[in-house]
């Protein structure tokens, strides 16, 4: 259990410097005192008037619309304490220093730095490890922006704990330790891209949000897993496909035949092929055409079977609609609950149309839900065999759920490794004899080892991070976030 800590002064800082610390985006604060290595004290938000720059040029472009919003919102008056933080190195600089990385690391630009040396030839430079309280805790305050980057007292003494750091131990050495080196930032573009993203405050952004914090290492915490956060129409899937008039009145037959082929197209786009609009279904017309990343015609058919006529449609249509070579080239497939009749099957061999039941394809589309990229589709049509193919989908799904158990099991290697070693970074070599000892969920050569934790420490996927080496096995790899599977 944590220890408990009573502390009775705070730190006034700007609002927006507050809200970067919290936020990750920087560990460090700019006090007008030197302070000494392993006081703790709350962080106390004040309005930023006493600033060398005007607000536009003091903090960094990334970081403005949200120093802007953080400072709209605060109350002069009574302000909410919501962290407290542990001073773990505090720097003088001289001017000396690699500026430009610090302002790269930190929300101020270099600008601001230059301004506050011309005016008092040094600045503090405070490591802070950054705690949220249990709960927040209101004083009174005044405006005097002579206090602002001082100590003030608190009314009362604050019992605080380090239960919940904003920080991971692990993300905060890493970070203290780029700071220390002036090791600039790996991936500034995910930082502009990630300062855009925020000025849209939408919350479909929410996710991809989330990913780039964690990849940059400006967050610890876990967002709510992918699967509690799926469209709610991916769940009636299912049900609409097994819909019919007799199964509800109030639908005709041709509604719910529509009904289901629209969710069948939405559910053909989230797994990543391009549905043509102009070959879109009706009386008379073909359910499905998707011409990327290959062709593929499809028959929707809602109700309680899959009627002789499936096939028939399937073909007539297609071969009116396509020319000869592209519906000869195309994949086809009847998507429909119940048992198909014998001529369905029988023309199913003869065309190579493959059957799957609503259920197959409400769980490819959870399986993307929750992984967002694993449905390859180039190899998911080798599974679309002539007959029906339930089962075989089902294959293409556990060999996929395979594929990102082994990725989750060396996510948690990199991890449980380091931890255990007090090492920052370490190579495929360590990592591969420390695999064999680890409840290995398959034998994996070192070249083979080394390619998925590229994959990893892809931008795009952002669990590892990766130090590049002059070759593939001088490659360091490190922790950013965990790849939870259930």
């Amino acid at each position: 259990m944590s220890q408990l800590v009573s502390i009775q002064t705070a730190l006034r800082l700007p609002v927006p410097d507050i809200e970067a610390l919290i936020q990750g985006r920087t560990i460090a604060a700019l006090p007008r005192i030197f302070i000494r290595p392993g006081q703790r004290f709350a962080l106390c938000p004040a309005k930023s008037s006493n600033m060398v720059l005007p607000f536009e040029l003091y903090y960094r472009s990334n970081f403005l619309p949200i120093a802007q919003t953080a400072l709209n919102q605060l109350n002069s008056e009574k302000v909410s304490l919501q962290t407290w933080a542990k001073c773990e190195l505090c720097k003088i600089l001289d001017g000396t220093e690699d500026l430009e990385t610090i302002s790269q690391l930190s929300v101020w630009t270099k600008a601001t730095f230059q301004e506050i040396l011309t005016q008092q030839q040094h600045i503090f430079l405070a490591y802070l490890r950054v705690y949220q309280l249990i709960q927040p805790y209101e004083i009174q305050v005044t405006s005097d922006s002579q206090k602002i980057g001082k100590f003030i007292g608190l009314p009362d003494f604050l019992t605080v704990t380090e239960t919940i750091p904003v920080l991971s131990d692990r993300i905060f050495s890493i970070r203290k330790h780029q700071l220390e080196n002036y090791q600039p930032p790996l991936h500034p573009e995910l930082e502009e891209l990630l300062g855009a993203l925020t000025q849209l405050s939408n919350s479909s952004t929410q996710h991809l949000e989330h990913d780039i914090k964690t990849f940059l290492g400006w967050t610890s915490e876990t967002l709510t897993q992918v699967s509690d956060l799926q469209p709610a129409w991916i769940n009636t899937i299912t049900e609409l496909g097994d819909r019919s008039q007799e199964l509800d009145e109030k639908k005709s037959n041709y509604q719910a035949g529509t009904d289901f082929e629209n969710i069948v197209r939405d559910s053909l786009e989230f797994l990543g092929f391009t549905v043509n609009e102009a070959y879109k279904g009706g009386a008379g017309g073909l359910d499905l055409f998707c011409s990327k990343p290959y062709p593929l015609v499809g028959e929707c058919k809602a109700g309680k079977s899959i009627p002789s006529r499936s096939a028939e449609e399937l073909i007539k249509l297609g071969g009116m609609r396509l020319n000869e070579a592209q519906f000869q080239a195309a994949a086809k497939l009847i998507i429909g609950p119940g048992k198909p009749s014998k001529d369905v099957l029988t023309a199913s061999q003869k065309f190579r149309i493959s059957i799957i039941n609503p259920m197959t394809l409400q769980k490819l589309v959870e399986l993307q839900a929750k992984y967002p990229g694993s449905v390859n589709l180039i190899e998911f049509k080798k599974y679309l065999e002539p007959g029906q193919i339930d089962d075989k989908i089902d294959q293409y799904i556990e060999t996929v759920l395979k594929d990102i158990k082994l990725r989750s099991h060396l996510v948690q290697l990199v991890r449980n490794y380091l931890q255990n070693t007090g090492m920052e970074a370490t190579g495929v070599d360590a990592l591969h004899g420390a695999y064999f000892g680890s409840n290995a969920p398959q034998p994996l050569k070192t070249d083979e080892m080394h390619e998925i934790l590229i994959e990893l420490s892809s931008p795009l996927t952002g669990y590892l991070g990766r130090i590049k080496g002059s070759n593939w096995t001088s490659d360091r790899f490190y922790y950013l976030r965990n790849l939870p599977i259930e």
